[in-house]
This record gives structure tokens, C-alpha cells and sequence, in this order.
């Protein structure tokens, strides 16, 4: 079973002088304190129930007073030495001697008895009471507590008595039993300091025979609870829940306030001891508590280190966002420029194309004319031919072959005018096929700088949805006979204009979404600089209000070390007159003891109003450092909140 320590308690001082001053709280001294012989900080039932404090106590700001599960009415006599007036004060023997800041402890109002809630149980059922022996007798047993079930059939008020005591040491092991009283006075308090909630249908009577047949279901139920409530004390210690708060099971980074509160419990635990030993000097508990904070702040140190540093980076990359221009413009004025060029390459496919439509027409136009000249000269060949032969065959005359003559004539001039216009004809096909090459390659040029745009700007197949389907790129095939295939891929008029329209609109879209993303981070950085900017004004003036009270308290202790040495002097001569009055009483005899006793009163008095004085600046040093830890905590939480709110956004 896990013990652990239980923690001592400070007590209120009363003040010896009857002054209505806020009472300081003192340490209890170490001889007052007795520590069990086993490691335990809590019990299940916890420590003695104390009486509540008064609200002008002193406590340490920032700390959770511990809680146990159940308490003891009756006082703890290890805490009874803090509350009488004289017993265990704190030695004012120096002047700069501090007093404790720890608190007293919250203690819990003893539960009400001006309503008895009904036992609800059937314990004067056979099987009940079977099973309840069982349940006792099993946890008794596995607890090295040596009973038989014949023992808790016919129990003895002895037996009652030991298995009662034995059950509330195991929940409360601290719990003053008195061997000497008798156990009918010690059995309700010990029921009603464990809270047990069917106390009120108890009576102390019942134990000079608890077998009895109407007071051992009663009793038999007091024991079953008991063992339930060990059950589940056993259950807890062994389930390193926080809330037991052991500094060895405190992770290395933490949130839960049983954390912080275990660590500051060993902090104030070592430095009570410091105290006590007669040194008001905690270097070393308060090394280890800041080694043990700052190992767990490393990562969150380092995470925020890293977050200022990006911190910086995003607001140098703001500042060179803000000094150039916005990509926008360049990417409009090029979009322009680009939509200018494609409308230009546009009306220039136009009119290529036009162009090309009218060459080929007249190409086809003089081929035809060409083939039917060709006709028609084969014809005149052949009508010369027999011509000719119809002139060796037959003699014409002079007219005839003059006329003859002049149609040969007139046939060689044709011929001579055909053979100009196919000679000009292949010199305007030659010309136009040279331009056609050049524009080829004009187009290939522009089909190419289509191609780079394209890979610029990702828009290779698989395109984004919606357009997954549909393929933007172009090859020029010069070879084709049908100027219908010359470009081969998707229409451009009904395919590629309407894609590279849509994915423009997406894109400006992206664009507007994505600039107002930007606004808004813009927004909230500015949000954070302003939370940070005020954030630290709230700090310097919290240091500003620290400097102050550190000068108060530094007043306050020159004005009472001024005030004591003007004490200290006033008591040296009143010593000194006493010394003197002494002497004149040896010499005149009784009529001087009346003047002894009047000095021995004045120097009562100056001790009295040293001691006072000495009280008071304790007593505002305590009030002003509790101060300064309240500063502290609140800007810490502020600092707390704000990374917080930083990691959130």
C-alpha cells in the first residue's frame, strides 16, 4: 500500500498582547511535530479538523491548501503547540528575521447533524450480513489482520474494539486514539470525524454487548464501511492520480494544478526546515523549484522562440509585400498584353486563313483554266495536223493559205499567251508556297509560345476539375491537304477559348479568396501586436507598482531599524539609570525601591514596544512580498492566456 507524507499545518498565532493586529502565521516547531515512521503526505481521512481561520490570515497567494477525503473532528495535538500564545513562536532575535508566508489550512466544517439520513441497507437480512462478514473478514485477512468468521458471528466488545480501531488507523493513521478513555466515548466523535453518514442512528450503548441481536446489524454496518471506505482509500493511493501530489510522479511538462501545488508543497517543505534551523536564506530549494520550472517551460520557451523568429520572418515578408508592387499588376498588365497578342493572333489566323481560302481558289481557278487551255491546244494541235494534211492532199489557193497563215499566226500567239500565264502561274504558286512556308513556320513559332505559356501556367492535361476531361494542347500539321486539319487537337473555337476562359474566372477567384486570407491574417497579427504591445504596458506598469512597494518595505525596515536603534539607545540608558538606581537604593536604602520599580516598568514598556515594532514590519514585509506574488501570478496568467490564444489562432 502507497503511504505518503502528510503535511504540516500552520496555525494563526494569537498575540500575546491582546492587540486587535492581524495575527502572523508562526511554524509549528520541530519538537512539536511527531513523523510517523512510514513516508505519508495524506491520508485518506486526512489531518485533524481544524477551526477556520480568520479572514485577515496571511496565505500564500497562488497555492491550493490540500484536501483530504474525510477528516477528524478532533484536534490534532501535534498542531496544539501553534495555537497557545507562547509555545512555538518564531525567535525575533534579529531585526531583518521574516515571517512565515504559508497560510493556514482551509479546514472543512465539521458535517451537520441536524438531519439523519436512513440506512437504506438491508442489514438485518441473513444474506446481507453473510455477504458483509465475507467482504470484512476477506479485506481484514488480506491486510495481514488475523480474524475468523466464527469471531465476526459471536463478536466481543474487545474484538469489536480492535477490528474499529485497526479500520480507522488503516483510513486515518494519525488518528489520536486514547487507549486509556473508554471506547464508548471514543466511537461516535471517531464515526462523525470519518463522516459516517448514518452516525445519528448509532448508539455508544450498543458496545457493552455488540452481538447482541438489535445492535449488530447496526454495528456489523459501521464495519462494512469502514472496509469499503479502505477499499477505496487503497484504490486511490495506488491509482498516481494527480491529485495525490507527489513531486517524484510529476511529469516533465505539465498543466494540472496538483502539479504546481506538490511542487510548491516540497518548496515550502525544505524551506520550513531552513527556517527552523535558524536561516531565513532558501537558495537551494528555490534553485531546484526554478530547475524544475525551467525544465518544463524548455519546449514551450523553444516553441515560442521559434514563433518569434516566424514571428519576424512573416513581418519582414509583410514589409517587402507592402514596399513592391502587388503581383497582381504585373500579372494584369501581362494577361493584357497576352489577351492584346492573342486577339492580334487571332485577327492574323483570320486573315491568313481568308488569304489561304482565295490562293487556293484561284490555284484551283487557274488549274482548271489550265487543263482546259491544255484541251483546247491538243484540239488546235490536231486540228493543224489535219490541217496540214488537208493541204498536202489538196491545192488551195493563195487566199486560203494566206488566211491559214494568219490563223497558224493567231493559234502561235494564243499558244505564246498560254505558255506566259503558266509561266506566271508557277512563278505566283512558287511565291504563295514560300509565304505559306514562312507562315508555317510564323505559326509553329506561335503554336510553340502557345505550348511554353501552357507549361508555364500547368495547364497540361490532367487539367483541375472541371476541365480533367478536356486537352488544351495543339500541333500544327502543315502536310494537310484539308486546311480544316492543318491544326491538329481540340476545336479551338468551341473547346480551347471556353477552357482557358473558365480556368482564368477559377483562377480569379483563387485570387480574390486568397487576398482576402490575406487580409484577414493581416487583421489578426495586427490583434496580436496590439494584445502584445498593451500586454507589455500592463507589465511595466506591474513593475513599476513592484518598485514601489519594494521601496515601501525598504522605508518601512530603514524606519524601524531607525526606530530600534533609538530603542536600543533609550533602553542602554535606561539600564544605565537603573544601574544607577540600584546603586542609590544600596545607599539610601528603601526609600529608593519605589523609583527601581517605576525604571523596571519603563523598561518593560520600551522592551514591549520593541517587540511591537519588530512585529509590525514583520508583519509588512509579509504583506508586501504577499503583494509582489499576486503581481506575479497575475502576469503570469496574463502571459499564460495570451500563448494560449496565440497557439489557438
Amino acid at each position: 500500500m502507497a503511504d505518503f507524507r502528510r503535511q504540516s499545518t500552520m496555525q494563526l498565532s494569537a498575540d500575546p498582547y491582546g492587540n486587535a493586529r492581524t495575527g502572523i502565521p508562526m511554524p509549528v516547531p520541530p519538537s512539536a511535530i511527531k513523523k510517523p515512521a512510514h513516508s505519508m503526505r495524506l491520508s485518506m481521512a486526512g489531518s485533524a479538523l481544524r477551526p477556520p481561520h480568520s479572514s485577515q490570515g496571511l496565505a500564500v497567494p497562488g497555492t491550493n491548501p490540500r484536501q483530504s477525503l474525510y477528516r477528524s473532528q478532533n484536534m490534532n495535538p501535534l498542531l496544539a503547540s501553534a495555537s497557545k500564545p507562547n509555545y512555538g513562536r518564531t525567535p525575533m532575535n534579529s531585526s531583518t528575521r521574516r515571517g512565515s508566508m504559508w497560510g493556514g489550512g482551509m479546514a472543512m466544517p465539521p458535517p451537520s447533524n441536524n438531519q439523519t439520513l436512513k440506512d437504506s441497507r438491508p442489514l438485518r437480512e441473513r444474506q446481507f450480513q453473510l455477504k458483509m462478514r465475507q467482504e470484512i473478514q476477506g479485506w481484514l485477512q488480506s491486510t495481514d489482520y488475523d480474524v475468523s468468521m466464527q469471531t465476526l458471528t459471536n463478536i466481543t466488545g474487545k474484538d469489536f474494539r480492535n477490528i474499529f480501531q485497526y479500520l480507522v488507523s488503516m483510513l486515518d493513521p494519525c488518528y489520536p486514539f486514547d487507549q486509556k478513555a473508554r471506547f464508548e466515548d471514543e466511537f461516535l466523535p471517531a464515526l462523525k470525524a470519518l463522516r459516517y453518514p448514518f452516525v445519528g442512528q448509532l448508539d455508544s450503548k450498543w458496545l457493552a454487548a455488540p452481538a447482541s441481536m438489535h445492535s449488530w446489524p447496526a454495528l456489523l454496518g459501521v464495519l462494512h464501511w469502514l472496509t469499503v471506505m479502505c477499499k477505496g482509500r487503497l484504490h486511490y493511493m495506488e491509482s498516481s492520480d494527480p491529485t495525490l501530489q507527489l513531486s517524484d510522479a510529476v511529469p516533465e511538462e505539465f498543466d494540472d494544478p496538483n502539479h504546481h501545488t506538490a511542487l510548491a508543497f516540497d518548496y515550502y517543505e525544505e524551506a520550513y526546515e531552513i527556517f527552523f534551523a535558524g536561516s531565513d536564506v532558501y537558495t537551494e530549494p528555490q534553485r531546484r523549484l526554478e530547475e524544475r520550472y525551467t525544465k518544463k517551460n524548455e519546449r514551450t520557451v523553444a516553441d515560442l522562440e521559434e514563433k518569434k523568429i516566424l514571428l519576424s520572418k512573416a513581418k519582414a515578408e509583410l514589409e517587402k509585400l507592402k514596399s513592391t508592387p502587388a503581383p497582381i499588376e504585373k500579372l494584369t498588365t501581362d494577361n493584357g498584353f497576352l489577351k492584346r497578342d492573342r486577339d492580334k493572333f487571332q485577327e492574323c489566323l483570320r486573315s491568313w486563313e481568308g488569304r489561304k481560302k482565295n490562293l487556293i481558289n484561284n490555284i484551283a481557278n487557274l488549274k482548271a483554266e489550265i487543263v482546259q487551255r491544255g484541251q483546247s491546244l491538243e484540239q488546235l494541235k490536231a486540228e493543224q495536223d489535219k490541217l496540214s494534211e488537208v493541204v498536202k492532199e489538196q491545192n488551195l489557193s493563195p487566199e486560203e493559205v494566206i488566211r491559214m497563215n494568219t490563223e497558224h499566226d493567231q493559234l502561235s500567239r494564243s499558244l505564246e499567251d498560254l505558255k506566259v500565264k503558266i509561266s506566271e502561274s508557277h512563278k505566283i504558286i512558287m511565291s504563295l508556297e514560300v509565304t505559306v512556308a514562312n507562315r508555317a513556320g510564323a505559326a509553329e513559332e506561335a503554336l510553340d509560345m502557345y505550348t511554353n505559356l501552357q507549361s508555364s501556367l500547368g495547364l497540361f492535361p490532367p487539367l483541375p476539375p472541371p476541365f480533367q476531361d478536356i486537352d488544351l494542347t495543339l500541333e500544327l500539321n502543315t502536310a494537310a491537304s484539308n486546311p480544316q486539319n492543318l491544326l491538329l487537337g481540340s476545336d479551338i473555337r468551341r473547346v480551347v477559348k471556353p477552357t482557358l476562359s473558365g480556368i482564368s474566372e477559377s483562377k480569379r477567384k483563387e485570387r480574390a479568396s486568397v487576398e482576402r486570407e490575406r487580409i484577414r491574417v493581416d487583421n489578426e497579427l495586427d490583434q496580436l501586436v496590439l494584445a502584445c504591445e498593451n500586454l507589455e504596458e500592463e507589465i511595466h506598469e506591474v513593475d513599476k507598482k513592484v518598485i514601489a512597494l519594494g521601496e515601501q518595505a525598504d522605508d518601512l525596515r530603514e524606519a524601524a531599524q531607525a526606530e530600534a536603534v533609538i530603542s536600543n539607545a533609550e533602553l542602554a540608558r535606561l539600564e544605565r539609570e537603573l544601574g544607577h538606581a540600584r546603586t542609590a537604593a544600596l545607599a539610601n536604602g528603601v526609600g529608593v525601591k519605589s523609583r527601581l520599580q517605576a525604571l523596571q516598568i519603563a523598561h518593560r514598556e520600551q522592551v514591549d514596544k520593541v517587540t511591537r515594532l519588530r512585529y509590525d514590519v514583520v508583519r509588512a514585509i509579509v504583506k508586501n512580498s504577499s503583494d509582489i506574488a499576486m503581481f506575479k501570478q497575475n502576469v503570469s496568467q496574463r502571459l499564460k492566456d495570451l500563448r494560449e490564444f496565440a497557439e489557438a489562432n
